[in-house]
């Protein structure tokens, strides 16, 4: 598998989401989510990483996309690749109808499958309301 495929599932994880949590306010919801996509990718679970995706859910401008997401977390995981992940502070916005969350991640790997595409990246993520629930629709990230 080349470097950026590990790059791509990576930072495309962490900017998914488990379930969202039902309490709190919207912001809150988000960075639980947030925060449960973490433990999501470091335990392998693809089903948990992309649960709170939306069906059209774009990542990086057509480099990802919500099937493909799954796959490759599959992928990690029938390989027993660990993926590492720290992350920054998340701050969250409102726009209009919409909520925008920034953070930063460093990734690693305890397999080497990354550490070309490892490092720090900045992310930005964009969430709708979908009955009770926020989804993830839109990421973008950048070295």
């Amino acid at each position: 598998m080349s470097g950026r495929f590990w790059k791509t599932l990576a930072i495309g994880v962490l900017v998914t989401l488990a379930a969202a949590c039902h309490r709190g306010s919207d912001e809150e919801q988000v960075r639980q989510a947030i925060g449960a996509t973490k433990a999501a990718v470091e335990a392998g679970k693809a089903g948990d990483t992309v649960a709170s995706l939306t069906d059209d859910f774009d990542g990086n401008g057509g480099e990802l996309d919500r099937r493909r997401l799954e796959g490759m977390v599959r992928l990690a995981a029938l390989r027993r690749a660990h993926l590492g992940v720290t992350m920054g502070p998340v701050g969250v916005e409102k726009r209009g109808e919409r909520l925008v969350a920034t953070f930063t991640v460093t990734l690693t790997s305890s397999t080497g499958l990354i550490p070309d595409e490892g490092g720090i990246y900045h992310v930005e993520t964009a969430w709708r309301r979908e009955g009770s629930r926020w989804l993830c629709y839109s990421a973008t990230w950048s070295r």
